[in-house]
C-alpha cells in the first residue's frame, strides 16, 4: 500500500515537471510584501527564473523582469483582490542573457488574515504572441513596401484628428503621386516599378521624424500624416522632399523620379473622409499645373 502511496507521489510530481506552465501559491501581505509559497512546473521561462528569491521577497525581482508590465500586473492584482474576482492578465518576462518571455497567468484569490493568497498558474505564450504580432503586421502593412496600409493609416489619423480637436494643435497631410508612373510599368516592366515604390518608400520614411506616419494608399499614391505641423510648415517640407527626391538615384537608368504632393491641414470637427479629399484634390491641383510641384487647399 505504502509502494502505491510513494508510486502515485512520484507520479504526480513528475506530472508537475512535465507540465507546460507553472503552477504556483503567490502571497502579498498588506503592507505590500510578495512571494511565492509555492513555484513549480515546467516551460522555459521557470529554468531562468531565482525561485530561492521569489520564496522570500519577490516583488524586488518581479518588478525588475517585468520592467514597463510591472504597473499593469499590479493593477490586476489590486482589482483581484479587492473584488475577489479571477486574476487574469499576461506580461513579458526580460531577462539579461536570454530572450524575453510572454507569459499568462491565470488564479484565483483567496483573503487571509495578512493580506491574499492566489492560487493558479503561469503559462508561456511567447509563441501565441509573436503569431498574433505576425497576424497584426499582416493586417496593418503594405506588402510591397512595408509601410502602414490604409487601414493603419486611417486609425493612426483618427487618433492624430482627435487630439488635434482637442488641443487646438495642427495636423496637416500630405498626398504623394508618382509623376508618369505608368511609363516605368510599360518602359521597364512591373518590377522596374515595384522598385521604385520601394526605394521611395524608404527614402520618404527617412526625410520624416518618428512620430510621422508614412503611409502607403495604393498604386502610386502615398500619403504623410504630420501631427502638430500647420499648412505653412507642410509646404516648406513637401517643397524638400520633393528636391530630394528628383536627385535620387531610383535606378532607373532613365531619368529622374519627380513628385506631385497636395497638402491640406484639418479643419476641427470635419470628417476624415473629407480631410482626405482636400488634400486629394490639392494633389490633383498640382498634377493638373504641370507636375513636380506642391499645391495646397485654402
Amino acid at each position: 500500500m505504502s509502494a502505491d502511496k510513494d508510486a502515485m507521489t512520484t507520479s504526480a510530481n513528475d506530472l508537475v515537471l512535465d507540465l507546460p506552465g507553472v503552477i504556483f501559491q503567490f502571497h502579498r501581505r498588506q503592507d505590500g510584501h510578495m512571494h511565492f509559497s509555492y513555484l513549480e512546473g515546467g516551460g522555459r521561462a521557470l529554468a531562468t527564473l531565482d525561485r530561492r528569491q521569489l520564496a522570500i521577497d519577490a516583488g524586488g525581482l518581479l518588478e525588475q523582469l517585468t520592467g514597463e508590465h510591472y504597473p499593469s500586473i499590479m493593477a490586476a492584482l489590486e482589482r483581484s483582490e479587492r473584488w475577489q474576482i479571477p486574476l487574469a492578465t499576461r506580461f513579458r518576462l526580460t531577462f539579461p542573457d536570454a530572450s524575453p518571455y510572454w507569459i499568462a497567468i491565470s488564479a484565483k484569490p483567496t483573503l487571509t488574515d495578512g493580506g491574499c493568497l492566489w492560487r493558479g498558474m503561469m503559462v508561456d505564450i511567447s509563441d501565441q504572441v509573436a503569431e498574433e504580432q505576425r497576424l497584426r503586421k499582416l493586417c496593418d502593412t503594405d506588402p510591397l513596401t512595408g509601410l502602414p496600409n490604409r487601414r493603419k493609416l486611417m486609425m493612426y489619423l483618427t487618433h492624430q484628428a482627435s487630439l488635434s480637436a482637442r488641443h487646438a494643435t495642427p495636423l496637416a497631410i500630405m498626398m504623394l503621386d508618382i509623376d508618369h508612373f505608368k511609363q516605368f510599368n510599360d518602359r521597364w516592366g512591373h518590377l522596374q516599378g515595384d522598385q521604385v515604390l520601394r526605394r521611395l518608400a524608404k527614402h520618404t520614411q527617412r526625410s520624416f521624424r518618428c512620430e510621422d506616419m508614412v503611409a502607403r494608399l495604393g498604386g502610386e499614391e502615398f500619403v504623410v500624416v504630420l501631427p502638430l505641423t500647420t499648412l505653412d510648415q507642410s509646404v516648406a517640407l513637401a517643397d524638400r522632399l520633393r528636391h530630394s527626391v528628383a536627385s535620387c538615384d531610383f535606378g532607373t537608368g532613365q531619368g529622374e523620379v519627380t513628385l506631385s504632393i497636395g497638402l491640406a491641414e484639418y479643419r476641427a470637427g470635419e470628417t476624415l473622409e473629407r480631410f482626405i479629399d482636400r488634400a486629394d484634390q490639392a494633389l490633383y491641383g498640382a498634377k493638373g499645373t504641370g507636375r513636380d510641384r506642391v499645391s495646397t487647399t485654402p
